[in-house]
């Protein structure tokens, strides 16, 4: 598979998500579940224009693009010009809420003052391994690629002109293509429409469809039959609408893009975000994807595409303040509950139908952030039946993370020892010892509530007691052992682990888990400390001392984070500047990176991340209802 680092645009419905670049050109497809599995190396589409050979649409030396999408949607438009023959081609590519089929729409263009003859040619490539080769076949006007498990089909409304299964790739170029052969075992294939010819200023459509079958489910040409049938304006139209009105009902902030261009970058980055979210959930079982995956030969990274259970907290927060608590119930009560390791803690990561996903560690913050982020979703909605349907959850990860705490105290670093939040530092660190102060706070209040739900019940309260008084012994305990062990006198400052680093998730140690208060020196000294080292020329900060991951970019949480602990200082000005790095950032759809290029002010990484989207939002409304509105 070649590398596709970059997802400039996603779309999708509750089954099945697509990615694509700038220039139109799909990158990924992902069905039966949005992170789980990806079919597509390449499908590459062109057109042949009189005795042309292939013009890609995606790539061409004469082509230029512009791209947007469908205001409020996830409905992606791409225009593709060609200067050479004065083509215009509008592609549309949506999918359907009701059908999971990827539709994708061509309107052509004759801008020339000759004739054009044109035809349509898509070569499509699956992934493969020994385990599940590809074969293709022709049938019914539809080419199928198939394997044990699925066929993907690709049908149009229009008749095949012609069809290869073997060997495309010798003459594909020529845009001429045709064979024998109607079945063979080849992990590529490619199929011809002719438009026909199109005088001066005539327009022509095509719809191509990608359908995803699983076999063995329905059957497969019956499936065709219906799609074949389907009728692609009325999904369209039932698509927009769908979207708009989802958007209608998740906004909960009203942006007021005409006051500036700012404003309407943050309206659109708002908005986007809104679009994105469910894209990266899983109905099923409630599990959330850190974002569609850029990384599949782990050439830079372990891959993106998983749930980690404290990206997932960080995402809920979010997703309460967009009308989204439902799908925030959901990852705690079935996702969070059916992962959970018998012992109380929570691995690294899983796929999002919750099955382990390949992990290298352990970090404590996963467990501690679940039990924060329930409680946290509990004052949010105030769902007594919420909080007793997740109270033994919390209570069996608390037990770990007491036991946890306790080997801390007593210097056992063989117990202790585990992965930082980045995922790259062993040892014992101030953000997860934060992180279980926060864990070890929010189980008490829960205790404290269950006393008053069983106060008729004597036993169960004085059990409650017990444990409420252990909790804050612990809490006591906890800040001083991160006093004590995280703050060198030398430095005027916290640092993160034994390596003495200085690292922007200290913040952390205020918000969100609020071990000491904003204002108290040694926080002072550190955020001070964190300016001098981690703050780059463009007002964007690092990770942390030495961050080399992708070229040592400043990442948008950090700004997020800075502007989070400004907000809790009340310098609302001062956390707008930091929030403003985070609103230049994004992508003209309106996508979070990951990171961020220090010169060129672009994506550096992962566009469309769910942390920095979840953290935008976040940060977004305490500046909106701390400012009075924008």
């Amino acid at each position: 598979m070649k590398e596709k680092y970059f997802n400039d645009a996603i779309i999708g419905n509750k089954s099945m998500v697509a990615s694509f670049s700038k220039t139109g050109e799909l990158l990924r497809l992902y069905y039966p579940q949005i992170d789980f599995k990806q079919y597509i190396d390449y499908l590459n589409i062109g057109v042949k224009v009189n005795d042309s050979n292939i013009i890609y649409l995606h790539s061409d030396i004469n082509n230029m693009y512009t791209q947007e999408y469908e205001e409020n949607t996830n409905i992606l438009n791409t225009y593709i010009y060609n200067s050479y023959f004065k083509l215009d081609i509008k592609q549309v590519d949506f999918i359907p809420i009701k059908e999971n089929v990827l539709i994708k729409k061509y309107q052509v263009k004759n801008n020339h003052d000759i004739d054009l003859h044109v035809n349509f040619l898509v070569h499509s490539k699956l992934l493969t391994n020994q385990n599940n080769k590809v074969s293709g076949l022709f049938k019914d006007d539809v080419l199928m690629q198939y394997t044990h498990d699925t066929t993907v089909g690709i049908l149009s409304d229009i008749p095949v002109l012609s069809f290869q299964i073997n060997n495309s790739t010798q003459n594909i170029d020529s845009g001429i293509i045709g064979g024998k052969d109607y079945i063979g075992m080849s992990d590529d294939s490619s199929v011809s429409y002719d438009l026909g010819i199109l005088k001066p200023g005539e327009s022509k459509t095509i719809h191509i469809a990608i359908m995803i079958h699983p076999n063995g489910s329905e059957n497969l040409m019956d499936r065709v039959q219906h799609l074949k049938k389907m009728d692609c304006k009325s999904q369209y139209d039932h698509t927009k609408k769908y979207w708009r009105k989802y958007v209608k009902d998740h906004t909960t902030m009203q942006i007021d893009g005409e006051k500036s261009d700012y404003l309407q970058r943050v309206a659109t980055i708002y908005n986007r975000s809104i679009l994105l979210f469910p894209l990266l959930y899983n109905y099923e079982t409630g599990g959330i994807s850190a974002g569609v995956e850029v990384d599949e030969n782990f050439q830079f990274s372990g891959r993106y595409s998983y749930c980690w259970p404290r990206d997932g907290v960080q995402m809920t927060e979010a997703f309460d303040l967009l009308n989204m608590e439902k799908e925030s119930d959901k990852f705690y009560k079935n996702f969070c509950k059916n992962t959970q390791s018998k012992n109380g803690m929570w691995e690294q990561r899983f796929y999002t139908d919750g099955h382990l996903a390949p992990c290298w560690g352990y970090q404590i913050d996963e467990t501690a952030s679940i039990v924060y982020g329930v409680y946290k979703h509990y004052c949010h909605t105030k769902d007594k039946k919420f909080l007793k349907d997740t109270f033994k959850m919390c209570e069996k990860a608390t037990k770990y993370l007491g036991k946890y705490f306790e080997s801390a105290l007593q210097g056992d670093t063989q117990k202790t020892t585990c992965y930082d939040l980045w995922e790259m530092n062993e040892g014992v660190h101030a953000y997860s010892m934060a992180s279980i102060y926060a864990a070890f706070q929010s189980m008490i209040h829960m205790y404290q509530w269950m006393t008053e739900e069983t106060k008729d019940n004597r036993l169960k309260v004085e059990q409650n007691l017990k444990e409420i008084e252990k909790l804050e012994k612990y809490v006591l305990q906890m800040r001083e052992y991160i006093i004590g062990h995280f703050y060198r006198e030398d430095k005027k400052s916290f640092v993160r682990s034994q390596d003495d680093k200085i690292d922007i998730s200290l913040i952390g140690l205020t918000h969100p888990f609020q071990v000491l208060g904003p204002k108290e020196k040694k926080m002072t000294n550190t955020i001070e400390k964190i300016h001098l080292t981690l703050r780059t020329y463009t007002g964007g900060y690092l990770r942390f001392e030495g961050d080399t991951y992708k070229g040592g970019n400043p990442w948008v949480i950090s700004n997020l984070w800075m502007a989070n602990y400004y907000l809790d200082l009340g310098e609302k000005k001062q956390a707008e500047e930091y929030f403003k790095f985070a609103v230049v950032a994004s992508t003209e759809h309106g996508f979070l990176p990951e990171q961020v290029n220090n010169q060129t002010m672009k994506p550096a990484w992962v566009i469309g991340l769910g942390w920095s989207h979840a953290l935008f939002i976040t940060t977004l409304k305490r500046l909106y209802s701390e400012n009075g509105g924008k």
